[in-house]
């Protein structure tokens, strides 16, 4: 069950700050945010090595976008496209409102149930296929301004670790790349203080191999082409641990 937690402020020289926890299967094999594909070299994304996909990226005309699994779908299924490959088309527009309305065209039956986050510096979008029959069609919901939390269900839900941290979110001192403070909610991000298990904490590992393998942060910046650039921060937890560090954008 992977998590976002998405800030907006309007207005903020940092108007969207997104936190991501991907959790996945410790032996399928991955590579950190990079420029993995060269038919998209303006794409800077965490790349699954079985599917070729993502799961969490940025490109340089300052869209994000990230991807999540819905209850009960877990993996791939016969017939049907990687939920990965949502992440690189999202990606390949310059604008986020473009992007969320191209891809609420998309055929639902063509993929297993996701939630689908795509935003930039001044909207910010949820796309919902929640349908496992793909009779539904996906449907595009604006994520409003203040702190938001998604992961396998529906925005903000009553699950037990979107309840338990979204306070804690909340409270805690937002991301400022300007004075290089990440520090609250790397600290967030990394909690695996959770008395109800993968149910409740941020960051797990359970006995048959399934965990939180990866940690980041997005920052985007009121104006891309000025002083200030996006920040890409992250952080493996599996199948190695290593340090919060600067993706080079």
């Amino acid at each position: 069950m992977c998590t976002l937690v998405i800030l907006r402020r309007p207005g903020h020289a940092w108007p969207l700050i997104l936190g991501a926890n991907r959790d996945e299967m410790i032996d399928r094999p991955w590579q950190e945010p990079g420029r993995h594909w060269p038919d998209r070299p303006e794409v800077v994304a965490g790349r699954d090595v079985l599917a070729g996909g993502s799961w969490l990226g940025l490109n340089d005309f300052g869209v994000a976008a990230a991807v999540l699994n819905r209850h009960g779908s877990l993996g791939p299924a016969p017939g049907q496209r990687s939920r990965g490959e949502l992440v690189l088309e999202a990606l390949d527009h310059a604008d986020a409102r473009e992007a969320a309305a191209a891809l609420k065209a998309l055929e639902p039956k063509a993929y297993r149930t996701f939630n689908l986050v795509v935003a930039d510096n001044r909207d910010a979008y949820w796309l919902r296929h929640a349908d496992p029959s793909g009779t539904l069609p996906v449907s595009v919901n604006e994520i409003p301004p203040g702190l938001s939390m998604l992961a396998a269900g529906d925005l903000n839900d009553e699950t037990p670790r979107l309840v338990r941290y979204g306070p804690l979110f909340a409270a805690a001192a937002a991301p400022d790349p300007a004075r290089e403070k990440f520090a609250d909610w790397e600290r967030l991000l990394n909690d695996d203080d959770g008395d109800g298990g993968q149910d409740s904490a941020m960051r797990f590992r359970t006995e048959r191999g399934f965990a939180t393998v990866s940690s980041a942060i997005i920052t985007l910046p009121s104006y891309v082409h000025g002083d200030e650039r996006p920040r890409f921060r992250f952080a493996a937890h599996q199948p190695q641990a290593a340090p919060w560090h600067e993706i080079g954008l």
